[in-house]
């Protein structure tokens, strides 16, 4: 059925790329209509740090010349994307959220991004992340801070540090966009944004070419508005890249599409310990046991499991490791008084300069211990079902900055699991809650099974935010 005359903004992606595949939508008509929207909502909303408006347009011709002479490269020739702005792309500006390097030039392009391009993909611009990817909030002192679009009425915090992709989202200014994820940076704006974010393996997406925070823990991963598009994303974005060497040591790509529509029925899930549930809001905890109860009809068994150790002692033990490995990168310009670093950014890396050289050799050595109680104890349990954040979004004002949201979400990074985070309902006044569903390292696959499978049955993710 044509839908030419639609709106396309808020059209899920693999209905965008279907459109246009079958030439009943045109790129350049979902270019102006997403450029009209990102001028129109982005003053607030400041999502994007730069957008690519001519280059996106002539990509969008050329895109529709080649659909229209039976050229396309690929399926998603043609749809937009927005990209973090730590993703370098040669000759453009990627700051990483930093007011240091705001004339900085990408001095080449990402493989994540030549995938992007190669398959005829167009990018509307960078999106905001907090200074050096290094905040769970997705405040920005220098650069500003991305105003969540689900209360148009107070700033509250849009999740970070993947924040500008996250608000970009949901508001319907890009169809899907790309976050990375050190302890929960996709994970976190999905969660206050109400969209499905996959953080990925590390090693089964190469970082070639994207600035990084912590190397033994940075995964980048897809932010969309349906577990679908995630899903159809990351089947691009995954596979080696001779430039990164974990992305050779990795098994084989899965083609996750195949298995996405098998349904949960005869899989374990495991709920997390009751003690876990301490410090969650009560709107968090109902929504969470609603949504196991719904896998739980599905056909999915829900069973207990007795985890080696605490979120709070794995978030510590992850933040040593950042610390440590921030440090060693921007240490000299966050030790640089005279520079304008954010003054809730400094002091978390300046956490690295006083962990030595034994104490962080120590936690890499826990760290692989803990992996492997962690893997025993889910011994026949196919995911681990956590709330995603223990609170939906705060006032950007009432944030506590020597804190983090990420209690949930360290545990996967720490760990090298993959996880995807889901959309599971709203509190009263309108706010997204969020299902984590976390899975074995390299099991990307079966985390959007199972959640695709709830999308099925909710509609949750089908929302949009007030006014937009």
């Amino acid at each position: 059925m044509p839908i030419a005359n639609t709106d396309p903004s808020y059209l899920p992606a693999h209905l965008l790329a279907a459109e246009i595949a079958a030439r009943r939508l045109s790129p350049v008509a979902v270019v102006e209509a997403l450029l009209a929207r990102i001028a129109a909502h982005d003053p607030k909303l400041h999502a994007f740090i730069d957008v690519y408006g001519e280059d996106a347009r002539l990509a969008a011709e050329a895109a529709d010349k080649a659909i229209r002479a039976g050229h396309a490269v690929g399926p998603l020739h043609g749809v937009p994307i927005a990209l973090k702005d730590l993703i370098d792309i040669e000759g453009r500006v990627t700051t990483g959220g930093s007011m240091v390097w705001r004339e900085r030039r990408s001095p080449a392009t990402a493989t994540l991004a030549r995938r992007f391009f190669a398959q005829g993909m167009i990018v509307l611009g960078k999106t905001h992340t907090v200074e050096f990817a290094m905040g769970g909030w997705g405040t920005n002192q220098h650069l500003g801070t991305p105003w969540n679009p689900w209360d148009p009425e107070a700033h509250r915090t849009p999740g970070g540090s993947s924040a500008g992709t996250g608000v970009a989202v949901a508001a319907g200014l890009a169809p899907w966009g790309i976050g990375t994820d050190t302890g929960g940076s996709v994970r976190l704006p999905s969660s206050w944004c109400g969209l499905s974010g996959l953080k990925t393996t590390i090693g089964r997406v190469s970082v070639y070419g994207i600035l990084p925070l912590a190397p033994s823990l940075d995964t980048p991963g897809p932010m969309a508005r349906s577990v679908e598009d995630a899903a159809l994303l990351y089947g691009v974005m995954q596979g080696p890249d001779p430039l990164d060497p974990r992305t050779l040591g990795a098994p084989p790509p899965a083609d996750v599409m195949t298995g996405l529509r098998r349904g949960v029925r005869g899989l374990r899930l495991a709920r997390m310990p009751a003690s876990e549930r301490d410090g969650c809001a009560a709107e968090v905890l109902a929504a969470y046991d609603a949504a196991l109860d719904q896998l739980a009809r599905l056909g999915a068994e829900i069973v207990e499991v007795a985890l080696p150790c605490r979120f709070e002692d794995a978030t510590a033990m992850t933040g040593r490791i950042i610390g440590s490995e921030a440090y060693q990168l921007v240490g000299d310009l966050v030790d640089d008084a005279s520079l304008p670093i954010d003054d809730a950014v400094r002091p978390r890396i300046q956490i690295g300069r006083g962990i030595s050289a034994r104490d962080y050799l120590a936690a890499l050595a826990e760290r692989d211990a803990l992996k492997r109680r962690f893997l025993a104890a889910l011994d026949g349990v196919d995911a681990l079902l956590t709330p995603t954040t223990q609170t939906p979004a705060i006032r950007v004002e009432s944030v506590d900055q020597t804190t983090t949201p990420a209690h949930f979400t360290r545990l996967g990074n720490l760990l090298e699991l993959c996880a995807l985070a889901v959309p599971d309902g709203f509190t009263a006044t309108g706010l997204p809650l969020s299902l984590q569903i976390m899975c074995r390292p390299y099991d990307e696959a079966t985390a959007l099974r199972i959640g695709w499978a709830y999308q099925q049955a909710t509609d949750w993710h089908e929302r949009h935010p007030p006014g937009l």
